[in-house]
């Protein structure tokens, strides 16, 4: 190799390793220019929705947990007279937001957010130790093959036929993990439901076309954990077990409920 092949030779591996050091830097800048930015936060409210044998203010210690992440909250307060009337009470609770819904069913409130979160607005369904019926199913229909719960002695009908749980049936089955003290006031206010009810079906099961979460407490007295993991499993929900609650871990173990409500609202962007 001559001198004057080596001095053209070295002038051009420089000039090329210069275009392309040039070209990388360009394109370096080109590709961060043209970053997807984050998606923004979605407006998202938590409609809560009680069960039987309670109200609305069952989720008082779970409320404030969501607000302070930035969820808007409202929670429903049920009649409890016919699946049909409790499912459009929560539908006008649904079209009343301005932005997405997360929604969070209790016990029989898990029929209820069956039925009533077909709306678009609905981004996800929260089942809280509840039911979840399928299409022309009952709470009835889902249990009637079980042997019948003890807890069930303790029903009392009034002459309207609305069905109220006594004092030894709720503290021992319904709100087993609760200080006594706690689960007798939650008794003094519990919400009669309609006996009819139990026998409504799911006209459209909202979990058919809704991602789903389950919060299961491990010593659910009135819904067994086998039975609700049953349900889970066929509506394909992610499952969060408690260990040790019972059937009112929403009041009983109010974190852990909060954090599923959370992470759905998490996964539409929704925090």
């Amino acid at each position: 190799m001559t001198a004057n092949f080596r001095k053209v030779f070295t002038r051009t591996v420089l000039a090329a390793a210069v275009i392309t050091s040039s070209a990388m830097l360009a394109g370096c800048g080109s590709s961060s220019a043209e970053e997807i930015p984050p998606a923004a936060v979605v407006p998202t409210t938590a409609v809560l929705v009680h069960g039987a044998w309670a109200d609305g203010s069952s989720w008082a210690k779970i409320t404030p947990l969501l607000q302070a992440r930035g969820l808007k909250v409202v929670s429903v307060q049920l009649q409890r007279a016919s699946l049909g009337e409790d499912a459009a009470i929560v539908r006008r609770a649904i079209e009343a937001q301005a932005g997405q819904v997360v929604l969070v069913g209790h016990s029989y409130g898990g029929a209820v957010i069956t039925e009533a979160g077909t709306s678009a607005k609905v981004a996800n369904l929260v089942y809280v130790d509840a039911f979840a019926p399928g299409d022309n199913e009952s709470i009835n229909d889902l249990v009637s093959p079980y042997p019948t719960g003890a807890w069930q002695a303790g029903l009392s009908p009034d002459t309207a036929g609305y069905l109220s749980l006594n004092s030894d049936a709720y503290l021992k089955y319904f709100a087993a993990d609760l200080p006594t003290a706690e689960a007798t006031v939650m008794q003094t206010y519990q919400g009669p439901i309609f006996n009819h009810v139990l026998a409504d079906k799911v006209t459209n099961a909202a979990w058919k076309t809704k991602p789903s979460f389950f919060v299961i407490g491990t010593n659910d007295q009135i819904i067994p954990p086998e039975f609700q993991q049953g349900e889970a499993a066929r509506i394909k929900a992610k499952v969060t077990t408690v260990a040790g609650g019972s059937h009112v871990t929403l009041v009983s173990h109010p974190s852990e409920v909060a954090n599923v409500i959370l992470t759905a609202a998490a996964s539409v962007n929704g925090i």
